[in-house]
């Protein structure tokens, strides 16, 4: 029997962390619940799609987080889709929800065109993410040039979601097709987006020149 929406909503509750959530809210994310004990409940329900409509249309953030673990992608219309992340404000249901459910869709390539320029920048975010997964595993077809041009031109003033996602873009570029790679590197050292980002020891700088050379090496070392 499926369980109800009011005793996940209890389950998830009783999860909370005060100070998790504060931690989470300086980064646009509304909970404090523990990721893996979320997934451990997501376990436990299995694949089970109209409870995670259900879940969704709640609007909180640990439901929504739940729903997207227990959905099923390829049920879900272009359309849906498209409402859903317009709904997604809070960071993490916006990841998770093109990470987990969008790219395993069959419209995830309409989806990243008719998010690509959209006047939303959160929304176009999720255009340039879908990008990079092409630009890193099935660039037949892009204007890899072009895109160079786009960032060139937007990074330095794009918003900070679509700013994060232009950048990755960018160094996904410089990592994935050599011939690109040193133009790739000349915009990142004249735009000088995320040079001073503090990064923690062991983790790579977000600064498209250090990232695109450490993944480079990584590949070279690994053979």
């Amino acid at each position: 029997m499926t369980e109800t929406v009011a005793a996940l909503q209890a389950e998830l509750a009783a999860l909370e962390d005060p100070r998790m959530r504060e931690v989470n809210e300086r980064h646009g994310d509304d909970h404090g619940i523990n990721l893996s004990k979320l997934r451990a409940i997501a376990k436990r329900l299995k694949t089970d799609h109209e409870l995670a409509l259900e879940l969704w249309a709640t609007g909180e953030t640990p439901a929504r987080l739940l729903a997207l673990l227990v959905c099923r992608p390829k049920a879900f219309a272009a359309d849906e889709l498209d409402a859903m992340l317009r709904e997604a404000r809070a960071p993490k249901v916006h990841d998770w929800l093109v990470s987990y459910v969008v790219k395993r869709s069959p419209h995830v390539e309409a989806l990243r065109v008719r998010w690509f320029d959209d006047a939303d920048a959160v929304v176009a975010s999720a255009g340039w993410a879908l990008t990079i997964d092409r630009v890193a595993k099935s660039p037949a077809g892009l204007d890899l040039v072009g895109l160079l041009d786009q960032i060139e031109a937007e990074l330095v003033d794009a918003p900070e979601r679509k700013q994060w996602a232009m950048n990755h873009c960018l160094a996904q570029i410089g990592i994935s097709h050599p011939e690109l790679r040193e133009r790739a590197v000349a915009i990142g050292e004249r735009l000088e987006v995320l040079k001073d980002y503090p990064t923690p020891p062991n983790c790579t700088s977000p600064f498209a020149p250090i990232w695109i050379a450490e993944i480079v090496r990584r590949q070279e070392v690994a053979g």
